[in-house]
């Protein structure tokens, strides 16, 4: 560890470079072959060991189509939570192609939007989904649908070292495509492994999307690897769903989003269906410390809450006697940040996981780098004894009339008003096109602004206070938690439109913990 006067320095672990993106579906093929006959995957309607994940992994890369561009074939994968989901990761993979994984979830204009920004050849999706516009259906793909995308598309140009593309949630606009290195998804999942003591011997159930952080770094890489057992589970994550998940594969790990915990929380289930876990995993959204303590009292088993970013991959582990913070860090991990509650500053990183750029957003990642290698993930917060803790973002700034207001800090003031749920402040036009304090509530009944101004009176000043207010049911979620803040910025334009388009998802979060 180094320190300087105001930051703490935590690190772990050395860098180790690999150029060659084929090493990752090399080091997967000698896992297949070393672990054999052993169970690797398993869905409601499917189990597979390694060894015929191996040899169907390989028949289904024969039967994709050659790339008419000259470079990679760029496969586009929006499958749901299944074994059709890791068999065509692999066989994209084996292909040498590139598999750019998207969550199921995606909406139709996200979808043709990626299609259109990244150049994608193929899309594989859930059979009943409809294609995007400017698309056609083709050739069965089993278990999957296929789209071949005939619209105009931009081709930039991968790196030579990109081995699989992933994307931010795109609670903020359109998803980013984040390229990875093959060396960068290896030393996630061999870091994840090591941190926090995964072996052979593990059961995962992940129902959590493969294509999300959470689960592609702690559960589809490392599992593989590591010759564990990957059960999957899809529909909708209920505690009743889940449990019956839970008691069917009797799993020692459960990766889900927070959502499920609080479900488990507010419906508890029959506590046999913990009797075989002993970690839960759980991330890509804050965790309310509430909920880990009442789900450790359910359940008997700790509930592991970790930080990362999607651009950067898992960041942080804590212990299973960790009450507070979000841990210490990975193997191969270094955190700058503040030294003690008093003093929280910008958290940087930097991790062997790390992305190499966004794909999609020519030179916006170099822009959240430092000069010396550190990743600003727009959190701030400290490291103390027990790791690593958040106390807000760095990056929501208002500005009204040249004045600076901490969009943090006015959320904070507006806690507690009456029949309010949640609150997401942010900045908006006003009618004359100058920058306003905006706030989007999730309340039953509409929220009054005198009401507003009344509660926030002795806590803020009159240019801080909210003075446009908008008021939902329920706030626009996407898959893994995170507030889609551009559906709530659309509220205020001329003609509002619907912040909850068919088919998207409702869940919470906040800042870059994406993947985590």
């Amino acid at each position: 560890m180094t320190t300087s006067p105001d930051r703490t320095q935590q690190q772990s672990g050395d860098h180790r470079p690999d150029t060659d993106p084929r090493s990752l579906d090399q080091a997967l093929r000698a896992a297949f072959q070393q672990y054999g006959d052993r169970l690797a995957v398993s869905d409601p309607d499917a189990a597979l060991s390694y060894r015929e994940l191996d040899q169907r992994a390989g028949r289904l890369a024969a039967g994709l189509p050659e790339p008419v561009t000259g470079d990679r074939l760029r496969v586009g994968i929006t499958l749901g939570n299944s074994a059709h989901f890791v068999l065509a990761y692999l066989a994209v993979l084996r292909a040498g192609a590139v598999p750019f994984l998207l969550d199921a979830a995606t909406g139709p204009a996200a979808l043709a939007a990626v299609v259109h920004e990244c150049g994608l050849d193929l899309l594989l999706q859930d059979p009943e989904a409809a294609p995007p516009p400017d698309s056609r259906a083709a050739a069965p793909w089993p278990g999957a649908g296929t789209a071949l995308p005939t619209g105009p598309r931009r081709r930039p140009a991968l790196r030579a070292d990109t081995a699989v593309c992933r994307f931010t949630s795109g609670s903020t606009g359109t998803p980013k495509c984040i390229e990875f290195s093959a060396a960068a998804v290896l030393r996630a999942a061999a870091n994840w492994t090591r941190g926090t003591g995964l072996t052979g011997q593990d059961r995962i159930l992940s129902l959590a999307s493969p294509a999300n952080g959470l689960a592609f770094n702690t559960a589809l890489n490392p599992l593989l690897l590591a010759g564990a057992e990957l059960h999957l589970d899809r529909g909708l994550p209920t505690a009743g769903r889940a449990a019956r998940a839970l008691q069917r594969t009797r799993p020692t790990r459960l990766v889900a989003f927070p959502a499920l915990y609080e479900s488990f929380v507010r419906r508890p289930v029959d506590q046999d269906a913990f009797s075989s876990l002993r970690m839960a995993v759980s991330s890509a959204a804050p965790l309310r410390s509430d909920t880990r303590r009442s789900f450790a009292e359910l359940s008997g088993v700790p509930l592991i809450d970790y930080y990362g970013a999607a651009e950067t991959g898992p960041l942080t582990f804590a212990g299973a006697d960790q009450e507070s913070g979000l841990g210490l860090p990975l193997p191969g991990v270094e955190i700058r940040a503040g030294q003690h509650a008093g003093a929280p500053a910008p958290i940087e990183v930097r991790s062997e996981s790390m992305g190499s750029g966004y794909l999609n957003v020519p030179g916006a990642f170099a822009e959240r780098i430092t000069p010396d290698g550190y990743y600003r993930t727009g959190d701030a917060g400290y490291l103390g004894p027990t790791g690593l803790h958040l106390t807000g973002r760095t990056d929501r700034v208002v500005n009204v009339g040249g004045r600076k207001v901490d969009a943090n800090a006015v959320e904070a003031a507006l806690d507690g008003l009456a029949g309010v749920r949640d609150a997401v402040v942010l900045e908006v036009p006003d009618r004359h096109g100058a920058g306003a304090v905006a706030a989007v509530f999730e309340a039953d009944a509409p929220v009054v602004l005198a009401d507003v101004h009344a509660h926030v009176a002795d806590r803020l000043s009159a240019y801080q206070t909210p003075t446009l207010i908008r008021t939902l049911p329920r706030l626009p979620r996407g898959s893994t938690g995170k507030v889609r803040t551009a559906q709530l910025a659309a509220l205020f334009a001329p003609t509002p439109v619907d912040p909850t388009p068919a088919g998207a998802p409702q869940e919470h979060s906040g800042g870059p913990r994406d993947d985590r």
